[in-house]
């Protein structure tokens, strides 16, 4: 009986994703995989180049899809260049696009980043600074009336994942249960993905899922933001700090265009509206990436898969 509740709970989840769920918190889930590309909402500029962005989908607000918005129309109109924006429902479909030369720049996450880099061609511009500091942790999140209070209380109950590449979402986890000598398939009762954060927390809120493991940032933005579903989990566990999802840049864009990028978001929060688009994605600003700051997830990936990552 349980499982079947549990088939049911992920039905409802696909059903959100697909036509989308809005409540009065405002909340809203789009899905991804029927996404396309989007005209910029300004006037096309004559003559001007097109830069084209992608977004993975770490998030699936509409509010969050709209400060994004407002972040990559501020780039193009800084480089007096349209933009045109690409998003997929799944970090691996984001990071193809690179040696396909199909996209220049991206908003990516940490896993990704920290393990594609020299595999798909693409290299970070800039890390933002959130709260004061150049990194995040993984949330390890359960329904606030729930009795665990560790990992360990979770054993043999159902889980969320969110991309199977994330860092805060998939791999951190993995290594917590490594450090035990188990895997995810072994400890958990059922094992989900829900290819988003924001749903990981919903599916928890819902009781849906008994646990889920989630990207801190994202928590603590709707934490402050639109508590309606945060209010209803609670954190037990909190990874080591990684450095944050990163700008990144195709290794094919021209070195003057990369230049042109770096010094417009390294310098966008000593402007007005800059500063206020960054405010409403609370982010401090933005500054050069440290390597040392992703090496952490090479090596816990290094421990839960025993190797490199492969190519594709």
């Amino acid at each position: 009986m349980k499982k079947y509740l549990f088939l049911i709970g992920l039905f409802l989840i696909g059903l959100l994703l697909i036509f989308g769920y809005e409540n009065e918190a405002g909340y809203k889930t789009i899905d991804f995989s029927r996404t396309q590309e989007i005209a910029p909402p300004e006037q096309p500029q004559k003559g001007a180049a097109t830069l084209r962005v992608a977004v993975a989908a770490m998030v699936s607000p509409r509010e969050t899809l709209s400060f994004y918005r407002e972040l990559l129309d501020f780039i193009g109109r800084e480089m007096v260049r349209d933009i045109t924006l690409i998003q997929r429902r799944t970090y691996g479909e984001i990071n193809e696009l690179f040696p396909k030369r199909e996209i220049d720049i991206a908003f990516i996450c940490t896993g990704p980043y920290a393990l594609g880099r020299e595999v798909y061609g693409f290299e970070a511009l800039a890390t933002p600074i959130i709260r004061g500091e150049p990194f995040y942790r993984s949330y390890l999140i359960v329904h606030k009336e729930s009795d665990f209070k560790t990992l360990s209380d979770l054993e043999g109950r159902m889980f969320a994942f969110t991309d199977p590449a994330s860092n805060s979402g998939a791999l951190t986890p993995r290594y917590w249960l490594s450090e035990t000598g188990r895997t995810p398939e072994q400890f958990f009762k059922e094992v989900s993905y829900t290819y988003s954060h924001d749903n990981s927390i919903l599916a928890v809120a819902k009781e849906l899922v008994d646990g889920a493991a989630v990207d801190g940032h994202i928590w603590e933005f709707y934490n402050q933001r639109n508590p309606f579903y945060t209010s209803l989990t609670r954190v037990i566990k909190k990874s080591r700090p990684f450095g944050s999802p990163p700008l990144v840049v195709s290794e094919y864009l021209a070195t003057d265009m990369k230049a042109e990028i770096r010094d417009i978001v390294l310098t966008m929060h000593e402007k007005p509206e800059g500063a206020k688009i960054l405010d409403e994605l609370m982010i401090d600003r933005f500054v050069l990436p440290d390597e040392a700051w992703y090496a952490p997830v090479k090596d816990i990936y290094r421990q839960t898969q025993g190797g490199p990552p492969r190519s594709p």
